[in-house]
């Protein structure tokens, strides 16, 4: 079985299946007729329905926003200390 080609569906065309899985259409009913898969479906109702937004960034918890803050802050502190490790050694060398 070979895989389908990766397709992008418009912030719009997201919008008219969740308002008509709100609307009461089924949701077997819409995934069969758009040919959508269920899982890609369930997560735009689920995210449209929790913050009216399909971002991932909208859609983030506190936590989320707080770990990936921290990376963030984690990767700059190393390259600062590589940095510092390298000028030591060549201060070192002098």
């Amino acid at each position: 079985m070979s895989r389908r080609e990766r397709r992008i569906f418009t912030e719009e065309f997201k919008l008219q299946m969740v308002t008509l899985y709100n609307n009461g259409k089924p949701r077997n009913e819409i995934i069969r007729e758009y040919d959508l898969t269920p899982s890609a479906f369930n997560s735009w109702v689920r995210k449209y329905n929790a913050t009216g937004s399909f971002k991932d960034c909208d859609n983030r918890t506190e936590e989320e926003k707080e770990l990936i803050k921290l990376k963030k802050e984690n990767q700059q502190l190393k390259m600062e200390n590589d940095i510092l490790k390298q000028a030591a050694l060549i201060m070192g060398r002098k």
